[in-house]
C-alpha cells in the first residue's frame, strides 16, 4: 500500500467516523438532536432528513469506484460543516467549543486532498 493510500484511509475512517457520530443521533431523532438542532432554530423535521444525509455521504466517501457521487458526497458534508458552524456562530457567536470544528473540517480537507492525489496516479 502506497503512503498516499495509507494517508488516504486513516484520514477518510477518521473523518466518516466522526461524521457517523454525528450522523446517528439525528436519524435516532433523540432528544438531545432535536433540542439542539430547534435552538439553532431549525424544523424538528429536519433534524433526521441531515442525518440521512450525513450517512449517505459516509457510505459514498468510503465505497469504491463512483467518482462523481464521492465529489457530491464531500461537498454535501462540507456544506453541512459550513452549516453547523455558521448556525451556531449566528445563534451563540463564537465560543470555545466551536474550535473543535477545526477537527472535522482538518480530517474532511486531508481526506479529499488524498483521495485526489490518491487518483491522479
Amino acid at each position: 500500500m502506497t503512503k498516499t493510500n495509507t494517508f488516504y484511509w486513516v484520514f477518510t475512517g477518521l473523518f466518516a467516523a466522526l461524521m457517523l457520530i454525528s450522523a446517528v443521533p439525528d436519524i435516532l431523532n433523540t432528544a438531545e438532536a432535536v433540542t439542539f438542532m430547534t435552538h439553532l432554530g431549525y424544523p424538528t423535521y429536519f433534524t433526521p432528513f441531515i442525518g440521512v444525509a450525513k450517512l449517505l455521504g459516509v457510505v459514498a466517501i468510503l465505497i469504491p469506484g463512483f467518482p462523481r457521487i464521492k465529489e457530491w458526497a464531500y461537498a454535501g458534508l462540507f456544506f453541512d460543516l459550513i452549516g453547523a458552524t455558521y448556525s451556531n456562530l449566528a445563534t451563540d457567536g463564537l465560543v470555545m467549543g466551536m474550535l473543535f470544528m477545526v477537527v472535522p473540517f482538518g480530517l474532511g480537507i486531508a481526506s479529499y486532498v488524498s483521495h485526489r492525489k490518491r487518483n491522479q496516479v
